[in-house]
């Protein structure tokens, strides 16, 4: 699953769709900052796909699962593109062995999956009952990864709440999900942890209260006042400390793994680095983004960062609250949420230019508190995603970044990847997202060589096309295409997929390798955006079309 990203939801807010001739050119060429670098990432690093279970498993009401939040807003008519589901999807819940052959097929050791918690508890509850169907599944899906020599990375929340519980107490506004919560966690240990040690509480949080208790455009599609986002985030925060917890408590000393959260954000520059409120309005947006969620984990101080407290407290008492719309956290709360990690789980895609503008509106409302806006460089390339575009430096900054502000932790890149347009016939020759990976790869080569961050895994955002949320089928992230017009779901590999399948077996561009010489023979091209991935394009389909055909025959024949 991927994240929406803060563009995106920029450009349906009150601020500017406008792209804006920033003060410094962001989109020019620096040789410094932009030139390939060669070389290997450290031994045992980690290299990934992801999926997400509503996304991939289909299968909504089969074998005892409970309604989803995402099953219910799929369902409401006019709420996903074309009126796209995720009834069947890729159909993952029949098709995980075959799955499990396309991630051995490419060389991965290890894969990121979520738990659908109302196929595990079909009303949130375990008072409510265990569906032993479900646990069947996933213990299936773990012991075929397995013996297929493919590490587990597992995520117990991806955005598809138990409806009984939304109904039941309204969602993440209440905090009477701490404890479900933590039931639901602690059963999942419990179960599988002897066989999975690599654990995600939540799948981007940010997305989870902005996108569906703000915004309304994801489930449960709550159009809020501007508090409700904020008390989302607070229970989601007291949730994911009261999980790691119980691991860290009752299963740690047994099982032996870790367990963390995944926090989305893309990285911003000032509009005008010269100007000190614009310098401040980036940090700002940064802090808004990610610094919600990580200030109370990752630091010793805990509790939200300063800048949110302060311009948010301003804003309420401006608009006639008594008190912060902002909940506080108790002493006991911010030490019990402090240092709830075991690594840094990072989704990063895309990247932003910010303006400060005082914002003087009386509504409540999590945009006009950040009192910015936001743009783009005109030369940055799109994907078909109307928020993402590809800037590979700014995953660098964000990653320097995390360390010089978080404790520097061990992270682990959990997701990132590039949208195509839905296409018939599908599009194979994806040379938009292999431009895309083999610049963030790079990068993020870069910040471990030159920058010392401790980057210790990367995860492709994703393994196949699938569900993406309110925009069903339209837009396509995967490593693999799928057909959802056929019954079977058949996958068939993109040409990126060869490309990341020799980046693991190098364990980045070594000298001499293949992908190394096919990295630097597109390099430029690559740096040209879409006129520019044609011409790359053309001038390697010598060096790839060996490759992608035997990847294809195989597919083509599984």
């Amino acid at each position: 699953m991927m994240w929406v990203t803060l563009l995106a939801l920029f450009a349906t807010s009150l601020l500017s769709e406008m792209v804006l001739g920033a003060q410094y050119d962001y989109g020019a060429y620096d040789p410094r900052r932009d030139d390939f670098r060669k070389g290997t990432f450290p031994d045992g690093f980690i290299w990934s796909t992801a999926t997400a279970s509503y996304q991939i498993e289909g299968a909504w009401n089969v074998d005892g699962k409970g309604e989803s939040i995402w099953d219910r807003f799929s369902h409401t008519p006019g709420k996903v593109d074309r009126g796209d589901t995720g009834d069947v999807a890729c159909d993952s819940y029949n098709k995980y062995r075959e799955d499990v052959q396309l991630m051995k097929a490419m060389g991965l050791k290890y894969y990121r999956f979520s738990l659908s918690w109302p196929r595990i508890f079909p009303v949130g509850t375990r008072a409510g009952g265990v569906n032993q169907a479900g646990v069947d599944y996933y213990n299936n899906v773990i012991d075929e990864l397995l013996a297929n020599g493919i590490t587990p990375m597992v995520t117990l929340y991806h955005w598809d709440l138990p409806q009984a519980l939304q109904d039941r107490y309204g969602g993440w506004v209440n905090e009477a999900l701490v404890q479900h919560y933590r039931d639901y966690a602690t059963f999942a240990f419990q179960t599988f942890g002897d066989r999975v040690k690599y654990w995600i509480t939540f799948n981007e949080p940010w997305a989870v209260c902005v996108a569906g208790y703000e915004m309304g455009f994801h489930a449960p599609g709550i159009q809020g006042s501007g508090n409700s986002t904020y008390l989302c985030g607070h229970t989601i925060l007291k949730a994911h400390a009261s999980a790691w917890h119980s691991y860290d408590q009752t299963f740690r000393s047994v099982q032996g793994g870790q367990v963390s959260i995944t926090l989305s954000c893309g990285w911003t520059e000032p509009f005008d680095p010269d100007l000190p409120a614009d310098v401040i309005a980036a940090d700002r947006d940064l802090q808004f983004q990610m610094g919600w969620f990580a200030h109370p984990i990752y630091t010793s101080q805990g509790d939200y960062p300063p800048a949110m407290k302060d311009i948010i407290l301003q804003k309420s008492l401006a608009q006639g609250f008594q008190e912060s719309r902002l909940p506080q956290f108790t002493a006991a709360e911010i030490a019990s949420i402090s240092g709830t990690y075991d690594f840094f789980g990072l989704n990063h895609y895309s990247s932003g230019i910010a303006m400060d503008k005082v914002s003087t509106g009386q509504d409540p409302n999590f945009w006009t508190d950040q009192d910015l806006e936001s743009t783009v460089a005109p030369e940055w390339p799109q994907a078909a995603s109307s928020w993402l575009y590809s800037v590979p430096w700014g995953i660098r900054r964000l990653l320097r970044y995390i360390k010089q502000n978080y404790n520097d932790p061990e992270i682990y890149i959990t997701e990132n990847g590039w949208s195509e347009e839905e296409a018939d016939p599908p599009i194979l020759e994806d040379t938009g997202r292999l431009c895309f990976y083999m610049g963030y790869i790079n990068e993020v080569l870069k910040a471990i060589d030159l920058d010392g961050v401790n980057v210790r895994a990367y995860t492709a955002w994703s393994l196949m096309d699938n569900f993406e949320w309110a925009e069903g089928y339209t837009e396509r992230f995967g490593l693999h295409s799928v057909d959802f017009t056929d019954p079977n779901r058949p996958r068939t590999p993109k040409q990126s997929v060869s490309f990341y399948k020799d980046v693991i077996a190098n364990n980045g561009f070594p000298e001499g390798a293949d992908v190394t010489t096919m990295v630097r023979n597109m390099w430029e091209e690559c740096r040209g955006g879409p006129a520019g991935w044609a011409a790359a394009t053309r001038a390697n389909v010598g060096l790839l079309a060996l490759s992608f055909l035997v990847s294809a025959m195989y597919f083509l024949n599984m």
